[in-house]
C-alpha cells in the first residue's frame, strides 16, 4: 500500500492495528535510521555492538502542511527492542540533537534507578550489564522539538551496579 496522509485529526472508535511482516525491522549492522523505513516500527536490535543513528530532527514548517513529502519529522517515534544482548550498543543522535526524559535500568535483584540525560548527552550506550541491554530491554525515543529527542516508556534490563547509559558522543 502506498503512503496515506490525512490533513486533520483522525479518530478511530475501535483503535488502530499495527501488524504484519513490515511492522518490525531487524537491525543487524550499524544503521542510520530514517523516518520512512524505521519510525513507528519495532526495531529488533540484533547487533551486540551496533551503532544506530537517529535521523536529524527537522522542524521546518512546510509551505503545504498536508504535503506527505514534507521534511518535518516532529512526532516520529522509534521503538528499540534488544533481541541480541548488547555488549557496546549505541543509540545516537546526529550530535546536534540531544536526549531529554529518562530511562530506568533495573536488575533482577529488585534494584532499579532512573537516569536523566545531561544537557549535552547525545548517545545511549548499552553494555549488557551495568548500563542495561540484556535481552528484553526496550527504549522508545520521539522527536518532540528543535534538537530534542524524548526518551520515554523505556526499561533497560541490566546486572551489577547500575550506572547511566547516557553520554556525550
Amino acid at each position: 500500500m502506498a503512503k496515506s496522509t490525512f490533513s486533520g485529526q483522525v479518530k478511530s472508535l475501535a483503535g488502530f492495528i499495527t501488524a504484519g511482516v513490515n511492522s518490525s525491522v531487524s537491525l543487524t549492522a550499524d544503521t542510520t535510521l530514517t523516518v520512512d523505513s524505521h519510525a513507528g516500527k519495532i526495531l529488533l536490535c540484533n547487533d551486540a555492538d551496533g551503532k544506530f543513528t537517529l535521523p536529524s530532527i527537522v522542524t521546518t514548517t512546510p509551505s503545504d502542511p498536508t504535503d506527505p513529502n514534507q521534511a518535518n519529522n516532529i512526532g516520529a517515534s522509534f521503538y528499540f527492542y534488544i533481541e541480541t544482548a548488547a555488549t557496546d550498543l549505541d543509540i545516537l543522535t546526529d550530535g546536534t540533537d540531544k536526549f531529554k526524559g529518562a530511562v530506568i535500568v533495573a536488575v533482577d535483584d529488585g534494584a532499579k534507578k532512573a537516569f536523566v540525560p545531561g544537557a549535552a548527552n547525545d548517545v545511549m550506550t548499552l553494555n549488557g550489564s551495568t548500563k542495561g541491554g540484556i535481552v528484553g530491554s526496550v527504549v522508545q525515543v520521539t522527536a518532540i522539538d528543535t534538537a530534542t529527542y524524548l526518551v520515554h516508556d523505556s526499561l533497560l534490563v541490566g546486572s551489577g551496579t547500575i550506572v547511566t547509559p547516557f553520554a556525550d558522543a
